[in-house]
Formats: C-alpha cells, structure tokens, sequence
C-alpha cells in the first residue's frame, strides 16, 4: 500500500513557502520600558493633544479648508504602537491620522502647513488633512476612502518579505472597516501568507454617525481575526502602556517571520465624526464616562503617582507643547500658497 503523498508547503508569492511559526522569533514579552520612555509616551499624546486643538482654531479661523477629523481621545493608540516601531517600518492609517503622523514624528508645522494647503506642506500642500503623507518615515499613506489603507498595507508587507528586509507594515482603521470587503481580503492574505503585518482597530464604536450595534453583530472585533486563525489581542486603547506591550508584542512576531497579528483596541473620540458633526447620536452618560478615561490625563496621574513626573512637570510638558502648536500653525499659515502652473499629473498618485 503506498504512502499518502505529503501535503504541499502554502506557497506565498513567488512560489516561496510561507514561513514556519516554530522557526519564527517570537518575543512574548515587551522590551521593558524606562521611566525616559514613559515620559515620552506623555509627550507624544501631548503633542497630538495639543496638534488638534490647534486645528480647530486654526479651522475656526479660516486657515483649513474643507474637512478634518480629529482624533482627541484616541491618542493612546498612536502613541503606544509607533512607539514599537522602527524607522524603516511602514504605516497606513486613515483620514483620522493626524495623530499617527506625529507619532511617527512628522514636523508639526509642515504637518499644518499641508492643513492650510500651503507648498510647504508635507505633500506641497495638495493632500490635506486626509493625505498627510511623508515616505522619510514610513508613512505611506493615508485614506479618504474607509478601509483603503488595508490592501495597502498587505502589500507593503509582501515587498519586505520578499526582499527580507525584516520590516514590519502595520495598519490602523477603525471598527467600521471591519465590515467590508477589503479587510476580509486582506486578514486572509496576510495569514495564509504569513506577512509581517501588524492590523491595529482603534474600536471607537462608531463608524462615522453609526453605534456599532447597528451595523456588527457583536463588539470585540478580535472575533474577525479568530475567523482567519490569526493571533489577536483585546486591549485597552486609552491605556498608552497597554498599547505599546499588545504593539512590541506583536511586531517581534511580525519580524522575526511569525505572521500577522489583529490588535483591537477599545478607545473613544471625544469630538464628533468631522468638523460638521455635534455627535448628538451619543447618550450624554456614555460620553462622560469616556471622558473621565480620557487617556491622557488617566496616564498623567498614574506617572505622578510613581514620582515619573511632577505635577510642575506635565504642566510645563502641556504648556510646551501649546505653544510650539500655536507657533507652528503661525508660521504655517504665512508661507506660500503652491505654485501655479505645476503639473498636477506628477504629483497625482493612484
């Protein structure tokens, strides 16, 4: 009686065979954080902070045309997972991206000088709010459209592993991506493939004016990733330490060859969808007790109370940070307008 042929090796592109999870080099453990890194993580939420605020006056005040979508409250998500990430890492993020953006260290006034659509801009002034772009970084893209940073994303994993780079490309969107067709393409790619990326759901619970409720049978999305058999975590999102642990976690993983992990975190916008929404949809009980998890002064407390920080330095940290946004914007809306005349077709990409 013959043998059973052996089972074919999943081949990824190329015809490669994917990688095996018992070769992979997997860190269960975050690389431990300093009291210097902890400060940081209070600067860059800070920093982010203080970015959005700027961004309604400076909309308030005519300097912003068309929308923007703020993302105060949801800073920890940002701050935590970039913190975990190399220079050369990729991400993708949406039209909510500010935040990310700063995280991963783009310059605050060409960040508003693109807002204000001037050429000093990251992208020339031409992207805006929803294009904020800036490839020295990583940051290869942000999305107007919801979910389109996920194929993205995918494919920017599959270019490192083919060129075993050990990068890691990491995705953030919101729960409403979840439902569409494009994030079920690219989590069973990603798996079956064994790709370095890293999805990061910042679960706010709604997607754009809609309650979560109404449009996805359940809450804890990791139930999507458990769908691919893919490694998933739950944590919490305005919790910045958090964050960074499930994120450095999960990017070990990623480059050591393990695959694609789904990171959930549960978070909450304070301000509605975009400038034009009062967000009247929301009980006024559920947005108080999110606000009084605002992550930002929930991890300010809980530094003071180690002896991290002073109560004189965080004021000093916010205060700093104020002012070099307000200065920022100042100079961002006195620089130029772009040239006329450019040809629109080399700065168009699609």
């Amino acid at each position: 009686m013959k043998k059973p042929a052996k089972a074919a090796k999943p081949a990824t592109a190329r015809g490669k065979a994917a990688p095996k999870a018992a070769r992979a080099r997997r860190n269960d453990a975050a690389p431990a954080l300093t009291d210097a890194d902890r400060v940081g993580l209070f600067q860059t939420m800070i920093a982010i902070r203080e970015f959005e605020e700027q961004v309604q006056l400076s909309y308030l005040e005519g300097l912003v045309h068309g929308t923007t979508h703020l993302c105060n409250g949801q800073e920890a998500v940002a701050a935590g997972v970039c913190k975990a990430l190399r220079d050369d890492d990729y991400v993708t993020y949406t039209y909510r991206g500010h935040g990310h953006c700063l995280a991963r260290g783009m310059d605050i006034e060409a960040a508003f000088a693109e807002l204000f659509g001037r050429e000093t801009g990251v992208c020339g002034g031409f992207g805006g709010s929803m294009h904020l772009t800036d490839m020295e970084r990583g940051l290869i893209g942000a999305f107007g459209i919801v979910g389109a940073g996920l194929p993205v994303a995918v494919g920017a994993g599959l270019s490192a592993q083919l060129a075993a780079r050990e990068q890691v490309s990491v995705c953030f969107f919101g729960d409403g991506a979840t439902n569409i067709g494009a994030f079920h393409e690219a989590m069973n790619m990603a798996q079956v493939w064994k790709l370095p990326v890293v999805f990061v759901c910042e679960n706010n619970l709604y997607g754009e004016f809609s309650h979560i409720s109404h449009t996805t049978p359940y809450e804890d999305l990791v139930t999507r990733a458990a769908g691919y058999a893919m490694e998933n975590v739950k944590v919490d999102g305005n919790d910045v330490e958090a964050v960074y642990e499930a994120a450095a976690v999960a990017v070990a993983r990623a480059r050591g060859g393990g695959g694609p992990t789904f990171i959930e975190c549960k978070t909450y916008r304070h301000r509605g969808h975009s400038r034009t929404d009062p967000a009247k949809y929301r009980h006024p009980d559920e947005l108080a007790a999110w606000m009084k998890r605002d992550p930002i002064p929930v991890y300010r407390a809980r530094l003071v109370k180690r002896g991290v920080i002073t109560d004189r330095k965080a004021d000093a940290i916010v205060a700093k940070a104020r002012e070099a946004s307000k200065a920022a914007a100042a100079r961002a809306a006195a620089a130029a307008w772009p040239a006329t005349g450019r040809d629109m077709a080399a700065l168009t990409f699609a």
